[in-house]
């Protein structure tokens, strides 16, 4: 876990454990609030794909939840914030299977879990756990699904789930990555059935504006790397 300073907390991105492991830096932890954050799980992706004819493997949830009990074990987090699109759709925990049902049911028994909506699954079900809300704010940070354009406090988010795509040595490489403005972050999509969106995209610069300069966040060898990816021409 490689820690940075955010709005005077300590936060720490994600860094793959000792030996390997499928965490990659797309997922925070906050020491002071014992808590793991994590953004756009999309669960039960496939079985969604699969209702249309699209066939898809369906282990996608219960690969995501062994990502999410991996970064609990190796944080010792207590809570977890999922900031929405926590479901592919608002009935997708009507279709988890009985293995990733007992998983997740397990964790939201274990952990203080907060689900934040989004607009995958607004209306997510009591059988997905513990608590559904449509955002929170804890120590005076605001955590939600989206960022909001002119935001001028301190705001943690999804949605847009970023990479920072670059090209080295006539290779396109594509890592997922925090969005940091300076005083809003927007993390990377944790699901293991997600896309990704260039962390310089015109629509992840403008939610986050008003900001003078926005940066790319992620981690290599145990050290922060950062990439700047906009600066004010004032």
């Amino acid at each position: 876990m490689v820690p940075f300073s955010f709005q005077s907390e300590e936060l720490q991105l994600i860094a793959p454990p000792p030996g390997g492991g499928t965490v990659r830096g797309a997922a925070l932890y906050w020491p002071r609030e014992q808590a793991l954050l994590v953004a756009d799980l999309h669960l039960e992706k496939a079985s969604f794909f699969a209702r249309t004819g699209q066939m898809l493997p369906p282990y996608d949830s219960r690969e995501t939840l062994e990502r999410i009990a991996l970064a609990v074990r190796q944080t010792g987090a207590r809570r977890i914030f999922a900031l929405g699109d926590n479901f592919h759709d608002s009935r997708g925990t009507e279709r988890l299977d009985a293995h990733a049902a007992g998983m997740l049911g397990a964790l939201t028994r274990a952990l203080d879990w907060v689900w934040i909506t989004g607009n995958h699954d607004p209306h997510l079900g009591s059988e997905a756990g513990g608590t559904r809300v449509e955002e929170i704010e804890v120590n005076g940070i605001a955590l939600r699904h989206e960022a909001r354009p002119g935001t001028t406090g301190p705001e943690l988010s999804g949605h847009f789930h970023p990479r920072l795509i670059v090209t080295a040595r006539g290779r396109r490489i594509a890592r997922p990555c925090v969005v940091h403005s300076g005083n809003r972050l927007i993390l990377p999509a944790f699901g293991a059935l997600t896309g990704g969106m260039d962390a310089a995209d015109p629509a992840i610069l403008k939610a986050l504006q008003p900001a003078r300069q926005i940066d790319a966040l992620l981690t290599a060898k145990d050290q922060l790397l950062r990439y700047p990816l906009w600066r004010s021409a004032a």
